[in-house]
């Protein structure tokens, strides 16, 4: 990553908070280099067994990070009900992996370049990184725990590196291009 790739809220930021922005950056860029080049139809195609395509991954940070910024700032009833989840709400977390008819790759891109810039603007301004709120009653959550700010920045630095190792292996399988090796 070079320094003009930075955002002007990330050379603006200092310390952790520019720690942090610029981790997310980098995961961030890594994650969209995978779909350097690709028509909307190769972003759309699943390569492997799995239900994963670029364009879907790409959609699924996008809500990831949307999402978690939002708890920052409002708390668990941003990231809504888990416990009455139904095949409505399932279906469209399926849509989330894919393509689906009408949405193009570069309107996916700009979407998370949209989220991306709402969440620098967070990272930069919030008050306090140690600020907490309880995680919502969900499966896969510790009961009663609280995360912090910190916390979920780092939770959202860690999905979206995991998410571009997937699309790195989604990349190159699809025309033998690699991102990250």
């Amino acid at each position: 990553m070079t320094a003009h790739e930075l955002t002007t809220r990330e050379l603006a930021a200092t310390g952790e908070r520019a720690d942090l922005l610029e981790a997310l950056a980098k995961q961030r860029h890594f994650l969209r280099f995978t779909t350097r080049e690709l028509t909307d139809e190769q972003a759309g195609r699943r390569t492997t067994a799995s239900e994963l395509c670029l364009g879907g991954l790409i959609k699924h940070v996008t809500a990831v990070e949307r999402n978690w910024s939002r708890f920052i700032v409002e708390g668990p009833s941003a990231m809504g009900d888990f416990s009455a989840l139904t095949e409505a709400d399932l279906a469209e977390w399926a849509d989330m992996f894919r393509m689906l008819p009408g949405e193009t790759l570069a309107g996916v891109l700009d979407d998370y370049a949209e989220v991306a810039s709402r969440t620098d603007e967070l990272v930069a301004t919030l008050p306090d990184l140690n600020a907490t709120h309880p995680l919502p009653k969900a499966p896969w959550f510790e009961p009663d725990a609280h995360w912090s700010a910190r916390r979920v920045l780092m939770h959202i630095i860690a999905e979206t590196a995991q998410h571009s190792g997937h699309a790195d292996i989604i990349r190159e399988s699809l025309d033998g291009a690699k991102s990250m090796g």
